[in-house]
């Protein structure tokens, strides 16, 4: 048998090992993440079992270039997009919180907002918030646009926050209790752990945030609007009480 022909394709996963090789598909640094590895391990697996049946110098193999720089450009893309949603504030679980801003009226911040990109947590400027106190405060908040703003262990209990738009926001720790969010825009919040006791999500949108050991007694849920898997997510928070539940819908 040709010593040039390849006897098996590799079986092995597409580890960090492997991927360090292939960094040249894109110009930046790009972390590895779950979609990544599932791209380019099944990219290199079909490639590698094309290969198998000819030697690396002949035409078959030249030939296919034209398709792998296709591919590679449909790579790019794809790493670009990761890269984006790596560098955007609506942290993971798990992944590091950027050091905390040293600028001097950072918390003064938020009561201009930011206006760019609202929906989608792109900003001008970040605005980090967290450990500000904004307790009580019941008119610099009221519909401002606070998307993918750093909120964690902030203080907001009493305060009025009606219209605001908080889409990407983490806020994760933070304290919000009696807030009214009432027609807010609070899609994809990380509220992991924050304290929502009586919290008025009155005809406000929740679609795609996480409550995960979020303290929500006494939280008012009337004409919430949130999709059906979030909302089974959240049914199954035990802080809710009963009132709360029949306002979800929680079965």
């Amino acid at each position: 048998m040709d010593k040039s022909l390849r006897k098996t394709p590799h079986k092995e996963e597409f580890t960090e090992e492997k991927w360090r090789p292939f960094r040249f598909l894109c110009p930046f640094d790009t972390p590895l993440r779950d979609g990544t590895v599932w791209l380019f391990q099944n990219f290199f697996r079909h490639f590698e079992s094309a290969a198998m049946f000819v030697s690396w110098d002949s035409p078959e193999l030249k030939a296919s270039t034209s398709c792998f720089k296709e591919l590679k450009t449909v790579a790019c893309g794809i790493l670009a997009v990761c890269a984006i949603t790596a560098a955007s504030p609506a942290i993971a679980a798990g992944q590091r919180l950027p050091p905390l801003s040293t600028e001097p009226n950072r918390c003064e911040r938020a009561f201009v907002g930011n206006t760019i990109g609202q929906a989608n947590g792109v900003y001008d400027k970040p605005i980090d918030l967290r450990f500000c106190d904004y307790t009580n405060e019941k008119s610099n908040l009221k519909g401002k646009s606070l998307a993918a703003a750093l909120m964690s262990d902030a203080k907001f209990d009493g305060a009025d926050m009606t219209e605001v738009v908080m889409s990407k926001a983490y806020a994760a720790g933070a304290s919000f209790k009696g807030v009214d969010f009432t027609n807010a825009v609070l899609d994809r919040v990380n509220f992991e752990k924050a304290d929502l006791q009586g919290a008025v999500f009155k005809n406000t949108v929740l679609s795609g945030s996480t409550f995960n050991e979020a303290k929500l007694e006494d939280a008012v849920f009337e004409d919430t609007i949130i999709g059906y898997i979030d909302l089974q997510k959240l049914c199954t928070n035990p802080s809710i009480n009963a009132e709360g539940r029949a306002e979800l819908g929680c079965r």
